[in-house]
């Protein structure tokens, strides 16, 4: 590695032995060394390092952070990634049987509802909207029932930044809502929908993207309904009122029209 270092310009020797080519280094090197090899285990590569060498220690704490920032984010991909092979493994010994999910329509009202709507990184990252959502309300003195959905803007599904909207049911709708309230909460009326596809899922939440291949699946056998705008999902029992995931329960709703000709 000092080769290498030497090779990089990292950290060159104070002297070279003519005779032997053995590299040799003074005790005034070793803080450079020692902050090299901190460097390199915090994860920076060698372009990385070479910057952060000269730095002055605010400097170097900021791209610390930073670092520390990029290696959590891995640890939540990599973790999704495990997630996922746990749920292909799982399926296999299974023998591959899917969850049945029952599918229903229905009318759905509509709601005032106090609503927060961001980009967000990915799915998982609703509960810290939730709880920015919770923290407003409070602060705000707003009275909130204990109905409460997500809608999902996005036409696709998507790994990372996920449009979601997060709608909590007022009793009463707050008049002047421009002065009263500033973005990205706002006061709104959610429209009623005539037709709605349901299904209720049951466990983990790793069961909903079976859910929606069971809609996929059954809007393409029905054939006489589309998709007319973004999914709704309701948590009726999560990780804030239930401890087994086994147990947790969600309703999945797709808003329908009907597009058959007779």
């Amino acid at each position: 590695m000092l080769r290498y270092y030497d090779e990089t310009g990292l950290l060159r020797p104070a002297k070279v032995d003519k005779w032997t080519g053995h590299r040799l280094y003074s005790a005034t090197q070793i803080p450079r060394l020692n902050r090299i090899l901190y460097l390199r285990d915090s994860g920076f590569n060698i372009a990385e390092i070479s910057l952060a060498l000269d730095m002055e220690d605010a400097s170097l704490l900021e791209h610390l952070t930073k670092k520390r920032s990029e290696i959590e984010q891995n640890i939540r991909s990599q973790q999704e990634k495990l997630r996922k092979i746990a749920i292909a493994e799982n399926q296999i010994q299974a023998g591959g049987g899917d969850i049945h999910y029952n599918i229903s329509i229905k009318s759905i009202p509509e709601y005032q509802v106090l609503s927060l709507r961001k980009v967000i990184p990915t799915y998982y990252s609703e509960g810290d909207l939730w709880k920015e959502l919770s923290a407003f309300a409070e602060k705000q003195k707003i009275a909130l029932t204990d109905h409460s959905f997500s809608i999902y803007h996005d036409t696709e599904y998507k790994e990372q930044n996920v449009a979601v909207e997060l709608c909590v049911e007022i009793n009463t709708m707050k008049a002047n809502t421009t002065k009263a309230i500033t973005t990205p909460f706002c006061f709104r009326t959610i429209e009623p929908v005539n037709k709605m596809a349901c299904t209720m899922v049951y466990g983990d939440f790793s069961n909903i993207g079976g859910a929606y291949t069971a809609f996929a699946n059954w809007l393409q056998k029905d054939g006489n309904y589309k998709m007319s705008g973004p999914t709704r999902q309701i948590v009726h029992r999560g990780p804030w009122n239930e401890t087994d995931s086994q147990k947790y329960l969600t309703e999945l709703q797709i808003p329908l029209y009907f597009s058959s000709c007779i």
